[in-house]
């Protein structure tokens, strides 16, 4: 993949744009193999992997510059500015769109945050591509509600440039420090959902809801979770840290007893709304932290799913599962170290089969799918 923005040394958040892509991959995958070098591995399977560019569903842009000339992009640790609207990783889609915003910018007078200054208020847009209907989400992420009456006055124009937008939203986040996002989300349009769909399940996107940013490899993993799951013939299982419900939807069947928990009610309102439409009966999602509803429950599923944050599950809940003992432990992780911490930590379990999934293309970072099979129930 060409960079102009790489080689002029204004941006390496792609670490690695440098190397051959197949020379990631193997990096990767070795880096993999070193994690899990002292746990048994009864199958590894080949990286799976997807486009190198405009594989971005999603775009978080720092806004800098001025009212007239805004930028989005990022910013350095010196202050200055990169404006990234031609960034390869998005889709070719977005170009227009930026320029349509920064137009509005300007019209909205939405003044962009001065970090030293601490003056200003649009901090980021967040712009949402759903790669099965083509509409957008958008976020307005503002230091205040003090412009927002100005753009809420301005939404007809942009609406009518950009008749694709279909979910609109402003974020208050007051804090200077550089977080992405506040707890106050207001609603901008009557639709708050992205519908999606990956392998003809429907899922859908709420703006303070997490979802994979690259839907080709995210499919990818989640056929291969419902094919192992299949193949494993269980009536029962949880999907914790379910975010809109992407793992369990796959591989639920009809009669499944699925149990779905996840800390976001905003996600959990998009699985419900998924569940329903697929008509499934045996399902049951709730905005609980996943850790406190397992270790709470009596009963044990036949399987656990987990797919956590990059902190991984934790000690806690890891001595739960291996008290629990369910059959199977399918975990699907966004940082393989902590996760080989926690595949020590279920020493009952062996790893019978691993599989990297190459979500993030020119950086260290990558998916990863393991099935441990508990040592008594092989």
């Amino acid at each position: 993949m060409h960079c102009t923005q790489y080689m002029a040394g204004s941006c390496r958040s792609c670490q690695w744009l440098d190397r051959p892509y197949p020379q990631q991959l193997a990096d990767k995958q070795h880096h993999l193999h070193d994690l899990l070098a002292d746990h048994p591995v009864a199958q590894w399977l080949m990286p799976v992997f997807g486009r190198e560019s405009a594989f971005r569903n999603k775009a978080k842009m720092v806004v800098s510059g001025s009212v007239e000339c805004p930028l989005l992009g990022m910013l350095h640790r010196d202050g200055s500015a990169v404006d990234l609207c031609d960034c390869p990783l998005y889709p070719a889609s977005f170009a227009p769109i930026f320029a349509v915003l920064k137009t509005f910018i300007a019209r909205a007078g939405l003044t962009p945050y001065n970090v030293a200054r601490k003056r200003g208020e649009l901090k980021f847009l967040l712009l949402t591509e759903s790669s099965y209907s083509g509409e957008l989400m958008l976020r307005f992420v503002l230091r205040s509600e003090t412009k927002l009456a100005q753009l809420q006055a301005a939404l007809p124009w942009l609406q009518q440039q950009l008749p694709q937008l279909a979910v609109i939203s402003a974020n208050i986040q007051p804090v200077h420090m550089a977080i992405l996002e506040g707890e106050q989300e207001i609603p901008l349009t009557q639709q708050q959902a992205l519908p999606e769909q990956l392998n003809q399940v429907p899922l859908f996107i709420r703006p303070q809801s997490f979802f994979q940013t690259n839907p080709q490899v995210a499919a990818l993993l989640y056929a291969t979770a419902r094919q192992w799951v299949r193949e494993l013939s269980i009536s029962s299982m949880w999907d914790l840290f379910c975010g809109v419900g992407g793992f369990g939807l796959h591989c639920a069947g009809p009669e499944t007893q699925l149990t779905g928990i996840e800390i976001s009610a905003e996600a959990i309102a998009c699985a419900r709304q998924s569940a329903d439409q697929l008509g499934l009966k045996n399902v049951n999602f709730a905005a609980l932290d996943s850790t406190r509803f397992a270790t709470a429950e009596a009963q044990v599923p036949q399987l656990v799913l987990v797919n956590p944050p990059r902190r991984g599950i934790g000690a806690e809940l890891c001595d739960y599962l291996t008290q629990m003992a369910p059959k199977f432990i399918l975990y699907s992780s966004c940082n393989a170290e902590t996760m080989a911490k926690d595949i020590s930590r279920l020493a009952d379990y062996h790893i019978e089969r691993v599989q990297l999934f190459d979500l993030f293309p020119h950086t260290a970072h990558y998916e990863v799918l393991v099935l441990l099979v508990h040592n008594s129930k092989s």
